[in-house]
């Protein structure tokens, strides 16, 4: 950068990493993270760095940060960003998928990450190692084996049962997810995988069907825990959590089940040492609860429970991750209103040779929010009614 228009100055600066151009898997919900994430670290003093390419998003408006990078969220331009400003750290948890895969870069030039660092975060999205932290801490979780080539699957899937899941590590939106049956289906999605992802590894879980979906998002500050939502979904597992309806709070879950939810959830932030946001995926089967995933970062549903429950959660987390406030500064109060059903919204009237059967990749492209009264709404019941007809079957 030895041309630029950039001056730097000597305040303490916190650089923000967008979601680059939106895709599916990943639009509007991280911007509003970013956006708000800016917003509370300029609240405490920090010069706010934003680094983003979508002119449709509101990060980038050139009065939301300090400084704008209008440049794609790649390693190579952020090197060059952060050598020229010399912030005191970059968050990461903000931006999704795309602003996380930078924590490796950031920890491997010692560059210091606010909030969760960068092998509490790998611990998390690293397969195999997080199945391995539930397995110590004795937290339900479906049966897994990690291959590497298309006969390691297959002796995985025989010590596992089928049907499985198969899913790479470190992917956006559930891509390349496959719910296979068979040893050739197996095959062929393995070497498809590994065709499109070398050099990943591939994680076969056993897929347990006909069982329920349920998420938590989390707020941690490396002492203490907030669960700022529950969410039950309304189509079964299998489906992407971005493809399923949602509701906030669980209409249905067990007083018993909640409770496992919540003690997995504070056990594994704190186990993480997470320090920012945590989101957990669950799944629930003869009233057994089953950890899926975490992913150490905003979410997709932040958005949305801050918006239901008209409390600022990423102003809150932001905070937590510069270090400048514990949970306990927080008088978190969120708003009754009933239940909120988080709807997925899709575009196939724009792409029509697309397949629109759902599954474990997901294919929506936005999201909207419907408030009820009570679980007599029809829209809801209408919702539900095709749930128990699918569990039912």
């Amino acid at each position: 950068m030895s041309n630029t228009e950039s001056k730097v100055s000597s305040r303490k600066k916190v650089v923000v990493l967008g979601s680059g151009p939106n895709r599916i898997g990943q639009g509007i919900e991280f911007d509003y993270s970013c956006v708000h994430g800016v917003l509370a670290a300029r609240e405490v003093g920090f010069e706010t760095i934003m680094v983003n390419c979508n002119p449709e998003t509101v990060s980038t408006d050139f009065d939301i940060a300090d400084k704008l990078y209008f440049e794609p969220v790649y390693w190579e331009h952020l090197r060059e960003i952060l050598d020229h400003e010399k912030a005191d750290g970059v968050i990461v948890q903000l931006g999704g998928q795309t602003a996380l895969k930078l924590a490796e870069k950031l920890y491997e030039n010692n560059i210091p990450i606010f909030g969760t660092q960068y092998k509490d975060m790998d611990v998390a999205e690293d397969r195999g190692s997080f199945s391995d932290l539930l397995k110590e801490m004795d937290i339900p979780y479906p049966k897994y084996g990690v291959a590497e080539n298309a006969d390691d699957a297959l002796r995985v899937a025989k010590e596992v049962g089928y049907p499985v899941l198969v899913r790479p590590s470190y992917v956006l939106g559930g891509q390349g997810m496959k719910i296979v049956i068979n040893d050739e289906d197996l095959e062929n999605a393995v070497l498809a995988l590994l065709g499109d992802l070398p050099g990943n590894r591939v994680l076969i879980d056993h897929f347990l069907d006909r069982a329920e979906e349920a998420e938590t998002d989390s707020i941690c500050d490396g002492e203490d825990v907030h669960i700022i939502g529950m969410m039950e979904h309304i189509e079964p597992a299998g489906i992407h959590s971005g493809d399923s309806s949602a509701v906030l709070p669980p209409f249905s879950l067990s007083a018993n089940v909640m409770e496992k939810m919540t003690e997995y959830s504070k056990r594994i932030a704190l186990a993480l040492k997470v320090k920012g946001l945590l989101n957990i995926q669950f799944a629930i089967k003869n009233e057994m609860v089953y950890v899926i995933e975490a992913n150490p970062r905003a979410s997709r549903t932040v958005p949305f429970i801050a918006k239901a429950y008209d409390v600022p959660y990423i102003n809150i987390a932001a905070k937590v991750m510069l270090g400048t406030h514990k949970l306990t500064d927080f008088d978190i109060q969120p708003k009754q209103v009933g239940y909120a059903i988080k709807q997925p919204v899709f575009s196939f009237d724009k792409f029509p040779g697309v397949n629109k059967e759902l599954g474990p990749e997901m294919k929506s492209t936005g999201e909207a929010i419907l408030f009820i009264k009570d679980l007599n709404d029809p829209v809801f019941r209408e919702l539900y009614k095709e749930k128990s007809m699918y569990l039912s079957r």
